[in-house]
């Protein structure tokens, strides 16, 4: 790959992990806040500007992101958006509410890149590629200018988002998922639930084996969503 095309690629994976993690932590924060927590409004995180987001995790938001491209040719990080723990103990469903609320953003993000792919080829401005990988998911018809960056950021924010959404509801602590059981349990057991994730050492543990998990459900996932995607076109 050419300096060229490296450093145009690594510019669309980060404007998309820029604005994929922005958005699901303002969606953390404008659920909590619509549900009884302003703490994150506090902070200045209902925002889609991202520079709050950089300002409170800027190891997560910039520097580990461009290293993990430079590395591997993809990016990985993180951020966070607070709340009141007193709040969420009080109120364990709306606390599950508020922790959903990030991966389904990246859940809605996908699907818009899905239907803008789809659109491009019904309307000839893209093509299905021979071979798909995560910043060629669509190919654009003239393979130059504005149209091949869109094809690029389309194909990364649909990558990107789809993975997202998946990892962060695996339902190990300290992923958002984990928060799914408190939707079902009894006010004394998601008490009890509550204290066990937030017992030293288990997020720990929890993040490494969602991380061994993951490469193989990312794999299944991802060839199950580009059959979706190209319908009848790719069969793995």
């Amino acid at each position: 790959m050419s300096p060229q095309i490296s450093l145009f690629n690594g510019a669309a994976w980060y404007l998309a992990f820029l604005f994929s993690t922005t958005l699901h932590e303002a969606s953390h924060a404008l659920a909590a806040l619509k549900l009884g927590d302003d703490t994150a409004q506090r902070g200045g995180q209902v925002t889609l500007d991202p520079i709050p987001h950089i300002r409170r995790e800027p190891l997560g938001m910039v520097i580990v992101p461009i290293l993990s491209y430079i590395m591997g040719g993809w990016m990985i990080g993180w951020a966070s958006a607070p709340y009141d723990p007193e709040w969420a103990r009080r109120n364990p469903r709306r606390a599950a509410w508020m922790a959903l609320a990030g991966p389904a953003a990246n859940l809605l993000i996908c699907l818009a890149a899905a239907i803008l792919i789809r659109l491009g080829i019904h309307f000839g401005w893209f093509d299905v590629p021979d071979r798909i990988n995560a910043t060629h998911i669509v190919s654009a018809v003239h393979r130059e200018g504005l149209w091949e960056l869109a094809a690029v950021l389309l194909s990364v924010f649909f990558y990107l988002n789809l993975l997202l959404f998946a990892f962060n509801l695996i339902p190990l602590p300290p992923l958002d998922g984990s928060s799914m059981p408190l939707l079902f349990l009894s006010d004394s057991a998601a008490a009890q639930y509550t204290a066990l994730m937030r017992t030293p050492g288990v997020s720990m543990v929890g993040l490494i084996l969602a991380w061994q998990l993951f490469g193989p459900l990312a794999r299944v996932l991802f060839n199950g969503a580009i059959q979706c995607l190209y319908p009848g076109v790719y069969n793995f």
